[in-house]
């Protein structure tokens, strides 16, 4: 992602705030959406017509940039678009700023909130979002240096702005999903990346056999996954980007995953079963983390460590286990069924997996406080391999419910799915918080 940062310094670097008034208004600006509540209401924005300021038209990479916040909004279900045409009086505005804005006609047409964008000179841009109802500045950003390649980090900086200055959680634009996807002829499976929106998709392995299970490193350099080929299987580790490949006895490498502290722990065969290793800096088993005879496979870890998901079959079939990295106490959170693909939120306050019914797979999702199971996702098809996002509310999961293996995200909540553009059959999403805030 060395790439993707390299470019964001270029394009943004003078990113510029407003005013101090602007900037210490935004900073009162209370948080409107609450999207970690036991229910989600839904709010409604509209886009005023891009503009040169103080008047006139806008340059020609205006058009393009309102297109590509409107569909970074669009996979917001808590933010709703009111439609251009339905603002009586249009979406012109007489300025940019709160003292030239009339706010009822936005009113009238059921906004929450109001985006105007200002172009002072071609190479500039100034994005604010006011309170449709109070006229309250809720983010005000200016980018300069703004050119046909920077426009989409320009938006997804200004969208990751405002879902933060929303919701408290702006990590959704910040985010990069690495996921497996065919590749050439043949049943070769490589890893790919791209941005959860569908931008930037790039090619990251080139191996023969299938690449399954990628996990980013918390510093997001680096991806680690198995490599099942034809005589082999391997720990594949993607980094600067080339690919380190490791074998080790038992020819068993199952579902690797990062720790918050940068080691890797993974499935190996050391014994007559797979259990779980931590590996140290050469990527040799350091310590197991479980073992104890019975299949231990899939580790998914919290953002402060001390917690660790996993699956066991010691009961018989596969249940998902929580174990308390400091004590060593094991919670069992699954009794029934076939359960697989634990992810813990990074929070540590919910844990998401995949369940196999009678009408297929489906996305479960376990409150480790309270105990409550929810189902949140329905198919048709099957669902699987959920992924919590860096801000514990977007689930990406890997569904056939179109025919063909895709990958989707929906919320905590259980909203309705949107599929995340990959251009070919994909599986195994993983999230890397690549960007910076």
């Amino acid at each position: 992602m060395r790439a993707h940062r390299t470019l964001s310094s270029l394009a943004l670097a003078l990113v510029l705030t407003l005013s101090l008034a602007a900037v210490a208004a935004a900073q009162k600006a209370e948080l409107n959406i609450n999207i970690y509540g036991a229910g989600e209401s839904r709010s409604f924005i509209a886009l005023a017509d891009p503009m040169a300021t103080p008047s006139g038209d806008a340059p020609p990479l205006a058009a393009e940039l309102q297109s590509l916040i409107r569909t970074n909004l669009s996979f917001l279900p808590f933010l709703g678009i009111v439609p251009r045409e339905g603002v009586l009086g249009g979406s012109r505005l007489n300025g940019v700023t709160r003292e030239n804005i009339d706010f009822r006609r936005f009113q009238l047409a059921g906004a929450d909130y109001l985006m105007t964008t200002g172009w002072p000179n071609p190479g500039t841009v100034e994005l604010r979002v006011y309170e449709a109802f109070g006229s309250n500045l809720v983010v005000g950003k200016a980018y300069a240096q703004v050119d046909k390649q920077s426009l989409p980090r320009v938006a997804d900086k200004f969208c990751a702005a405002l879902m933060e200055a929303l919701t408290g959680s702006g990590e959704f634009f910040r985010s990069t999903l690495a996921f497996v996807r065919a590749s050439g002829p043949g049943t070769n499976r490589n890893i790919y990346t791209v941005r959860p929106t569908g931008r930037e998709l790039r090619q990251i392995s080139n191996e023969e056999g299938a690449c399954l299970s990628p996990s980013w490193s918390p510093n997001a350099n680096s991806i680690v996954f198995s490599i099942v080929a034809e005589r082999y299987h391997y720990l594949g580790l993607w980094q600067g980007g080339s690919v380190k490949k490791v074998r080790y006895p038992g020819n068993t490498v199952i579902a690797p995953d990062f720790t918050p502290s940068g080691q890797i722990a993974v499935s190996l065969t050391q014994k007559n079963q797979p259990d779980i290793f931590l590996l140290g800096a050469d990527l040799q088993p350091q310590r197991p983390l479980v073992q104890d005879g019975s299949i231990n496979v899939s580790p998914s870890f919290s953002r402060n460590g001390q917690a660790m998901a996993y699956v066991s079959d010691r009961f018989g079939s596969p249940h998902i286990f929580v174990r308390n990295l400091a004590t060593g106490h094991d919670q069992r959170i699954t009794y029934s069924g076939y359960n697989t693909d634990p992810s813990i939120s990074p929070d540590g306050s919910l844990v998401a997996f995949t369940r196999m019914t009678g009408g297929g797979h489906r996305i479960y999702l376990y409150d480790i406080k309270t105990g409550r199971e929810q189902q949140i996702t329905f198919g048709p098809g099957s669902d699987e391999q959920p992924a919590f996002a860096p801000d514990n509310y977007f689930v990406a999961f890997s569904s056939s419910r179109s025919g063909s293996r895709q990958i989707y995200l929906t919320t905590r909540h259980g909203t309705e799915p949107i599929q995340v553009p990959t251009n070919g059959p994909a599986g195994f999403p993983a999230w890397g918080l690549t960007d910076a805030p």
